[in-house]
């Protein structure tokens, strides 16, 4: 086919992964809103629209194999697409960590709040910014920018080790809190493993960039 043709292509498809990224972004930042909130309404609906979230993946997917069956993608194309194929299994899962999150708001209902949401909050905001930025970094083939984005991840570990401690310490001294405490801690969890993910975005634009996979960042467990 036409490169033209093949490249428009590619330009809608790195269009769709933008825009899946931007409703996971926004999953994570309700999901966080209604936990901070309170927000039940808010909550179900995080949920409910994970499954947007799905059919999404599964639509840029579609069009992948479309592509490499279809349009006899040279080498470097196809680094694209398989980058692009991993990287929204990596995006759907991030939605189902946000979608966790929802329902644990759910599960705490309106239960008196065990400590103000600070490192939570945080933890969030960090993980959207990095997720947002690693899929630039996709767009504009930066893999120093994805290096950089991925040794960024120690700061969302160190958070989530204050707040399983914090959380470990409420435990100790007051029993009745473990249920509690642990919804949080499975929050941090969420949250920690959404960071995960998005390195392996990272991983992916070094492979689109360089032509080898390499792990980068801290380890991963």
């Amino acid at each position: 086919m036409p490169r033209e043709s093949l490249d428009r292509l590619l330009k809608e498809l790195q269009d769709d992964l933008l825009v899946l990224g931007s409703m996971v972004e926004k999953a994570i930042a309700r999901s966080m809103e209604a936990l901070k909130g309170r927000n039940l309404d808010l909550a179900k609906q995080v949920v409910a629209d994970d499954q947007k979230i799905n059919e999404e993946r599964f639509n840029i997917e579609e069009k992948c194999i479309h592509l490499m069956i279809r349009e006899q993608p040279l080498a470097s194309d196809l680094r694209i697409i398989v980058a692009v194929l991993n990287i929204i299994v990596e995006l759907e899962r991030i939605g189902d960590h946000a979608a966790g999150i929802a329902k644990i708001a759910l599960m705490i209902g309106d239960e008196p709040p065990l400590k103000p949401l600070i490192d939570l909050p945080r933890m969030a905001d960090k993980t959207r910014d990095m997720l947002r930025r690693s899929l630039h970094a996709f767009c504009d083939r930066d893999a120093e920018a994805a290096r950089q984005i991925s040794a960024e991840d120690d700061e969302i570990d160190a958070l989530y080790d204050q707040v399983f401690r914090e959380l470990l310490t409420f435990m100790a001294e007051d029993p009745r809190t473990i249920t509690r405490a642990t919804r949080l801690i499975w929050v941090g969890h969420n949250l920690e493993r959404s960071a995960d993910r998005v390195t392996n975005i990272c991983e992916r634009v070094v492979y689109v960039v360089e032509g080898k996979m390499v792990e980068i960042g801290g380890s991963k467990y």
